[in-house]
C-alpha cells in the first residue's frame, strides 16, 4: 500500500508513475492542504493508489491540470472536479471530466495562482503557491528537472516563441521550490532554488531554447 510523503509542511506527493512512452521519468501529483479546500496538482495514477491518504487530508475540492497530456491517466476514481485551461480543454476532455477552465492569470482564494505559460502546449498553465512558509511553482513539463538540471520540453516549432515569453514571465516570479510533473528516476522530484539560481537556471534555458533546442 502507498502513502504520501511530505517532503515540505502542507505538501504532500503521490507514489510516482512512469511515464509509458519514457521509461526514466516518473510523474506524481501533488496535495496541497489549505483552510480554504485542498487542492491536487497534476494528474497520475498516484492518486487513486493514494485516495486513502488523501481522503485523511481531507479529500480534494479541485484537480488542476498544467497542460493535456496528462489526461493519458484518465479519470480519478477519486471524486474531485478537474480544471484546465481552456486552450488545452478539447484533447484533455477526451479522457476526462471537465469541471471548469481558466484563461487568463487569476487568483485561487488568497493563495494559489494560476499562470498561464504556453509553450509546452497552447494551454500550459503554472501555479504558484504560498503556503506561509515557502512558494512553490508547480511547472508541469514547462519546466522539468532532468538528471538535477531545469529542462524545458519544446515540442511545437510553432509555439517556441510563447515557450520563451513563458519562460521570461517564470524567471520573474517570486518562488523558492520549482515542483515539476515529471523528473528523470535519478534525481529530485522538486527542488528548492534562491533568486540567483533561479535566475541562472532559466537564462541557461532560454538560451538553449532561442538556439533551437528542444531542451
Amino acid at each position: 500500500m502507498s502513502e504520501l510523503e511530505n517532503p515540505f509542511d502542507r505538501l504532500h506527493a503521490t507514489a510516482p508513475t512512469v511515464l509509458p512512452y519514457q521509461s526514466n521519468v516518473l510523474v506524481r501529483s501533488f496535495v496541497l492542504t489549505r483552510p480554504t479546500g485542498n487542492v491536487i496538482v497534476y494528474n497520475s495514477p498516484g492518486i487513486d493508489a493514494d485516495a486513502a491518504g488523501i481522503g485523511s487530508l481531507g479529500g480534494a475540492t479541485r484537480l488542476l491540470i498544467n497542460h493535456a497530456h496528462e489526461a493519458m491517466y484518465g479519470q480519478p476514481a477519486l471524486d474531485v472536479p478537474v480544471f484546465v485551461h481552456e486552450r488545452d480543454r478539447a484533447e484533455a476532455a477526451r479522457a476526462l471530466r471537465i469541471a471548469g477552465t481558466f484563461e487568463r492569470r487569476s487568483m485561487i482564494d488568497d493563495d494559489l495562482e494560476v499562470i498561464p505559460t504556453p509553450g509546452h502546449t497552447a494551454g500550459t498553465t503554472s501555479f504558484l503557491w504560498d503556503s506561509g512558509e515557502h512558494r512553490f511553482l508547480f511547472t508541469g513539463d514547462f519546466l522539468w528537472i532532468e538528471e538535477g538540471e531545469w529542462k524545458a520540453v519544446v515540442l511545437e516549432p510553432s509555439l517556441r516563441t510563447a515557450y520563451l515569453d513563458s519562460l521570461r514571465l517564470v524567471r520573474d516570479l517570486d518562488f523558492d521550490v520549482l515542483v515539476p510533473w515529471g523528473v528523470t528516476d535519478d534525481g529530485p522530484y522538486l527542488q528548492e532554488v534562491d533568486p540567483v539560481g533561479k535566475r541562472q537556471r532559466i537564462d541557461a534555458i532560454l538560451e538553449r531554447v532561442q538556439a533551437g533546442a528542444s531542451r
